[in-house]
């Protein structure tokens, strides 16, 4: 386990460090207030330290913004016509950088929670329910010491504790999804719409389905609403097997839907088998990010791969996926293609959507050309044999 350790009045303090994106606990902790300067902070940010908080909670949260804009005027951009698709996808992996870059220097403001989640600061809020939400109820593992975060990781939690509480409104389902922490969200409603319009191949609904990468477990609770009768739903990620039980189960449609926690495939055929992958080839650095970024494009080739011994004679795979890691330069439509038919399938029909989401508009996104671009799509699949 690793600790934090700094000095309080003259006192060693300790506490168990916690980091969902696996940060390192910094080697140097300096305590700070407010009385520190957003200048004082940059600087001492950006030699490594860690810089503990004991002052007033909304003060941190002013002092956030102003370092981020320190280091957003520090930054340099240069103009130039438009990229090449080489320069697209170095523009993306520099994208990538600086929002990594970012997050560690804003993750260098830290704060202590006791025992039982209490944050002890200045006109802080009630944070306890959030914390439990996000890593258990606390106690539950035999911490009874406190523990120290990133602040930016509790404003990541209290945001995700809202999105919980609200829910996410599908329009397929006529009710809310509601996403756990460290589970995607189900914001982009495109993809959700064409599970909810594609046509099956028979005239009837299919027998079994496995729906792969659950997530929220919306997918499959669309798929149940529209008559599947055995649904097996999988995830890696514990807390999105959780969150996928009790979606369904708030639903009603948990006597139709197995979820299981496993790495992509169940074992056995089904008449339909629905992947939403990740949609961009990068590393992800956190849990919530195996919803975004797949390195190499791992899981969208297990998936085409192993699909043919998975469906049976008649089934069909549902691939979604959007195409923005095309115009990023980061894939090329010609290797899907050239994949699907190396794995014994054929392509027997697509639909297609443009996205939905805030970013496809926003001309001052640096990925903003390729997002204009994107198209959202249902691969249908059958076994070529």
């Amino acid at each position: 386990m690793s600790e934090v350790r700094w000095p309080e009045n003259g006192t060693p303090r300790t506490a168990r460090w916690h980091s969902e994106n696996h940060t390192p606990a910094p080697a140097r902790v300096i305590v700070v207030d407010d009385r520190a300067t957003a200048k004082a902070a940059y600087r001492m940010a950006r030699s490594g330290a860690g810089l503990l908080w004991q002052g007033d909670f909304h003060n941190a949260r002013q002092l956030l913004r102003a370092v981020d804009r320190l280091h957003g005027r520090s930054r340099t951009t240069s103009a130039g016509g438009a990229p090449t698709r080489e320069g697209t996808a170095t523009l993306f992996h520099e994208h990538r950088a600086g929002r990594t870059a970012r997050a560690r220097l804003l993750g260098s403001l830290l704060v202590v929670l006791e025992a039982d989640h209490t944050l002890r600061l200045g006109r802080a809020p009630d944070v306890r329910a959030a914390c439990d939400h996000a890593y258990g109820p606390a106690g539950a593992r035999g911490d009874t010491g406190r523990t120290c975060i990133a602040l930016t990781e509790l404003v990541g939690v209290l945001s995700a504790f809202q999105w919980h509480q609200q829910g996410v409104e599908i329009r397929a389902l006529d009710a809310r999804v509601h996403p756990a922490y460290g589970v995607f969200s189900p914001v982009r409603g495109e993809y959700v719409d064409l599970v909810a319009q594609a046509p099956f191949a028979g005239s009837d609904a299919p027998s079994v389905v496995f729906d792969l990468g659950t997530g929220t477990g919306v997918l499959a609770a669309v798929l149940a609403r529209r008559g599947a009768r055995r649904i097996v739903a999988t995830d890696i990620n514990p807390r999105a097997v959780a969150c996928a039980r009790d979606n369904l189960q708030r639903l009603g449609l948990a006597e139709h839907v197995r979820v299981v926690e496993a790495d992509l495939w169940p074992a056995g055929r089904a008449d339909l088998v629905v992947c939403n992958p990740p949609w961009l080839p990068a590393r992800p650095t956190s849990a919530l990010e195996l919803g975004i970024y797949d390195a190499g494009s791992d899981v969208l080739h297990r998936f085409v791969d192993g699909l043919a011994e998975h469906l049976t004679p008649a089934g069909e795979g549902w691939l979604v996926l959007s195409d923005l890691a095309e115009h990023l330069g980061l894939r090329s439509s010609d290797d899907l293609r050239a994949r699907i038919s190396g794995a014994g399938l054929r392509v027997v029909g697509r639909h297609d959507t443009a996205p939905q989401h805030p970013r496809a508009t926003d001309a001052a996104d640096a990925l903003h050309e390729a997002r204009r671009r994107e198209t959202t799509s249902l691969w249908r699949l059958a076994r070529t044999a």
